[in-house]
């Protein structure tokens, strides 16, 4: 091979090995995209919105492990999370912290109550008129340290903790941030929902 070209391809190479390193550093330790599913989170995320989730605000993971550094600072109340699923840590779920570490939580007739004062919840969606016992009642409960109660906003149509339990804070894979794609096909790209912070 031409010397000259020989070297090109070589710069070439090692570009690329420098932009997949760089890569796997920011997916890893910033940012990683998610596409979202399922209705859950309606109206506030749609099916086919594709977010960007920050993973350094509550502490970087070290991989491999559980073990988490550097938090900037803890969830929130109302934070949209992305998370490994309790019942199958393959999967991503996303929701809304309702509870923190030592909040108590009480729903009555779809309507939630934390430490006594009911939630003024404007993104909350409900699509079934009528009651159901555990999913539209549940509490008093309190959320034990190191963990998190969380909600869809599509409340009636959500599976979440009021099913399965508590998130543990070191399987929180970050907050979601920015909707930066959102289609519901090929021929119908919202336009209007791209860089649009997740709230």
């Amino acid at each position: 091979m031409n010397p000259r070209w020989q070297k090109l391809l070589l710069e070439y190479l090692e570009a690329l090995a420098v932009a997949l390193v760089l890569a796997l550093v920011i997916r890893t330790f910033v940012v990683q995209a998610f596409k979202i599913p399922s209705g859950s989170m309606l109206d506030t995320l749609l099916i086919g919105d594709h977010l960007l989730v920050n993973k350094f605000l509550y502490g970087t993971h070290i991989p491999f492990t559980d073990k988490v550094i550097f938090p900037i600072e803890d969830p929130q109340h109302e934070d949209v999370i992305v998370f490994e699923f309790p019942e199958d840590t393959s999967k991503d779920f996303i929701k809304r912290i309702i509870g923190v570490p030592g909040d108590v939580l009480e729903m009555k007739d779809k309507v939630v109550y934390r430490n006594g004062q009911k939630l003024d919840e404007p993104y909350v969606k409900h699509t079934d008129p009528g009651i159901q016992a555990r999913r539209d009642n549940f509490g008093p409960i309190t959320v034990p340290p190191g963990k998190y109660f969380v909600m869809g906003d599509n409340r009636d149509e959500s599976y979440d903790s009021r099913f399965w339990g508590f998130v543990d804070k070191d399987k929180i894979r970050g907050k979601a941030w920015v909707i930066y794609w959102s289609w519901d096909g090929p021929s119908d790209i919202r336009w209007s929902r791209i860089g649009r912070l997740v709230r």
